[in-house]
């Protein structure tokens, strides 16, 4: 019969901690089950999963390349076609817009952004707040009758 009094777990469920060094008759005696000498014999002995015994490690034998700048500004690139696609006459151009209309992704914080002169722009626009223009488009944007704020 089944009751709460004779409950305990399956059997082979549960093991019993191997209790070596406790003499020659547990079979774990001596040596530990450790062998004879060695590096792995010795408390301490385990080397890292990379260890190549000894050998110059994989990491060290291969050259090293290249160098990536700690300073270096990661823009997001607006085209001049691109708002000039979204935007109407008069209207102002910031970081919040641009999200907006589609022409930036992702989250706005900490997020530089650059005005290219790739296609034309056709109407005056106010842009505030924006990061970084290339020369051509300042000049694009002012000869539409544009402002840089």
């Amino acid at each position: 019969m089944f009751t709460l009094s004779n409950i305990g777990p399956n059997p082979g469920a549960k093991k019993e901690k191997k209790r070596v060094g406790r003499g020659i008759g547990s079979g774990l005696g001596k040596t530990a089950g450790r062998g004879h000498k060695g590096q792995k014999a010795r408390s301490g002995g385990a080397k890292p999963v990379w260890f190549e015994g000894g050998q110059t490690p994989l990491y060290r034998r291969i050259p090293k390349r290249g160098f990536k700048n700690p300073f270096s500004k990661a823009y997001d690139i607006v085209n001049l076609y691109q708002i000039d696609a979204k935007f109407s006459e008069g209207e102002t151009v910031s970081p919040e817009t641009l999200k907006a209309r589609g022409l930036i992704k992702g989250k706005l914080e900490g997020k530089l952004i650059k005005i290219l002169a790739k296609g034309n722009l056709t109407k005056p626009l106010v842009f505030k707040g924006i990061d970084a223009f290339s020369k051509k488009a300042k000049e694009i944007i002012e000869k539409a009758g544009g402002r840089i704020e």
